[in-house]
């Protein structure tokens, strides 16, 4: 498997996963849903923020549009639950989209960017695009970590469950 399928199933596998956390999400209820319970984040709101911020707002548009935006890690990107989800959602099936349209090449290339404290950061691409999708799982782990503690029931979210709903897992 080359980079760019590599990563595109990656992709795919992260926007199903998404998809499920965010339906063990919507059970809870706004208080549990808000409350401090020692994430790094915070709360389940604001580790879900944090993802939004993270992948959405600052690498998506690095790595995609060759941006470089100022966001606070802890910003609350949106504070409606509903809309947050959407956009969750919508931000983790871009990564496909883009990922398909770049060239072989480019995962060999570097990635640069200037860093909220304006220093200048040059990384090779592939291995940091690894890092965005790792990222996400460490957070994910977390909210399902928050949702076993309510007394919720956490999601199946590993890869090899995803490869065994796929009709072509490699595909």
């Amino acid at each position: 498997m080359d980079a760019r399928a590599h990563f595109h199933l990656l992709a795919r596998y992260h926007a199903w996963a998404t998809q499920r956390l965010l339906a063990a999400v919507a059970a809870l209820d706004d208080d549990a849903y808000r409350r401090d319970v020692g994430l790094f984040f915070k709360s389940v709101h604001g580790t879900l923020n944090h993802l939004l911020v993270g992948e959405c707002l600052l690498w998506f548009r690095r790595f995609a549009h060759g941006e470089s935006p100022r966001l606070a890690l802890d910003h609350e990107a949106e504070p409606d639950r509903a809309r947050l989800a959407q956009a969750l959602q919508a931000g983790a099936e871009a990564w496909a989209d883009a990922i398909a349209a770049w060239p072989a090449e480019r995962f060999e290339a570097r990635l640069r960017y200037t860093r909220m404290n304006g220093a200048e950061v040059d990384l090779p691409f592939a291995p940091t695009l690894a890092h965005v999708f790792n990222h996400a799982t460490h957070h994910r782990g977390q909210i399902t970590a928050a949702l076993t503690a309510f007394g919720e029931p956490a999601p199946e979210l590993d890869l090899v469950y995803f490869l065994q709903a796929q009709k072509t897992p490699t595909g």
